[in-house]
């Protein structure tokens, strides 16, 4: 069974530790972050089931960090904020944190929340989704409607960027797209920038994915473009 990987964003090293040791005893995998725009990058890269988000952190504050997030991403996040600072906790769920809990907090009440989250977020839901909104390849599932991605059964995150360039490969399987057509599709026509875009995010995707369950998704076609195959 794939261990649930939690992000612990905090820079208070003491803090971030405790959490770190209690989360792994409870057979989480864990990765931490003291720095606020470092946390959004590895955030954006998609590889974390939960997100432990402290309020206060250099360089970029967790709301604002939840802000961004939200723009790409459903990853579940708790807030940690501080005791007396209702406002943190209100704000935190306006910008679309899933919970929070005040420091100092009790650990199992922060695991119980973590389990809800979790159950919440990624429990398996009624097979209500008719055929025709499923697109697959091999045990690779994606539903367009839910911005849902399984494979191998695992839930996989992806920014919407690379989730609309997977679905139009997805739409086209078995077809060699170029990288022009895939442009126009997935940029939009009026795109001036480098192809070499194109290229980048296979990159992103066959990290996530290719690499990520060892198995091939992804063909390239020598002077022609990308294509998904079974």
């Amino acid at each position: 069974m794939v261990k649930p990987k939690i992000f612990i964003v905090e820079d208070e090293r003491r803090i971030a530790r405790f959490l770190q040791i209690e989360l792994e005893h409870e057979g989480y995998e864990t990765a931490v972050e003291d720095n606020g725009r470092r946390a959004l990058d590895r955030i954006i890269q998609g590889d974390f089931d939960l997100v432990l988000l402290d309020v206060m952190l250099p360089e970029m504050d967790g709301m604002e960090i939840c802000r961004k997030v939200r723009e790409i991403s459903e990853v579940p996040i708790i807030m940690l904020t501080a005791r007396d600072d209702v406002s943190d906790m209100v704000s935190g769920l306006d910008l679309g944190a899933d919970d929070y809990i005040t420091k100092p907090f009790d650990m199992q009440e922060l695991l119980a929340r973590i389990r809800r989250a979790l159950r919440s977020h990624y429990k398996e839901r009624p097979d209500d989704v008719d055929e025709n909104e499923r697109l697959t390849v091999k045990d690779l599932i994606m539903i367009p409607s839910r911005f849902e991605l399984r494979v191998k059964g695992e839930f996989v995150q992806l920014t919407k960027k690379e989730f609309s360039l997977l679905e139009y490969l997805l739409r086209n399987k078995r077809n060699v797209l170029s990288r022009e057509q895939i442009l126009q599709a997935v940029w939009g026509y009026d795109y001036n920038g480098d192809t070499n875009v194109v290229d980048v995010y296979i990159r992103y995707l066959r990290s996530k994915i290719d690499e990520r369950f060892q198995e091939k998704y992804i063909h390239t076609v020598r002077g022609i473009g990308y294509a998904i195959r079974d």
